[in-house]
């Protein structure tokens, strides 16, 4: 108990550093990062692609809307360890050429993909994060229909997902790349 005590105080601290850095205009591209004897944080808007460990789809842009900020988020200490990384990114591709692209690279680099299709918009995707680990597979979320393709791979704590969707109003796509990350006392972010 007094562990998870103890790494919740050191969470409350690292995110009140953060949150005093950033009143003071620090918010640089690289990311905040705070490194103690207790605990280790990186929150910043430095996330591509490659931090996700996927190939970025050629030809893509990032998304650049205050919404979309890209997030590397990245907490370590000796209870546990959480790793989110999200960048969002936009295509004159149809979504359907994406989503090959994305489901041959999946599958030679992690295996099997899960395909999933959801109505949610705006690049959200759905990482599945259980904590009581009763299953580590993932899963589709809802009644699997809508526009939205998502592409995943992995386990709860170490899954890949790729968000695919339509660009309404436009010609082409919107996709976002999730990486993320969990473990309890062992491993590394």
């Amino acid at each position: 108990m007094f562990r998870y005590l103890a790494s919740a105080l050191v969470f409350g601290v690292l995110m009140v550093s953060f949150a005093a850095a950033q009143e003071k205009g620090l918010d640089s591209h690289d990311g905040f990062n705070v490194q103690s004897p207790v605990g280790d944080l990186h929150l910043g808007k430095d996330a591509d692609a490659q931090k996700t460990g996927l190939p970025l789809y050629p030809g893509a842009r990032q998304r650049q809307d205050k919404e979309n900020d890209p997030l590397n988020f990245g907490i370590l200490t000796s209870s546990f360890g959480l790793k989110l990384v999200i960048a969002k990114y936009e295509s004159g591709d149809a979504p359907e050429k994406i989503v090959a692209y994305y489901r041959d690279k999946l599958i030679k680099k992690y295996g099997k993909v899960l395909e999933c299709r959801t109505s949610e918009h705006d690049g959200d995707a759905h990482a599945d994060v259980d904590d009581e680990k009763h299953s580590k597979e993932l899963t589709c979320e809802g009644d699997n229909s809508g526009p939205v393709t998502e592409l995943k791979v992995g386990t709860q704590d170490n899954q890949h997902v790729v968000a695919i969707e339509p660009k309404y109003g436009h010609s082409g796509s919107e996709f976002t790349l999730v990486y993320v990350f969990a473990r309890g006392k062992q491993g590394d972010i």
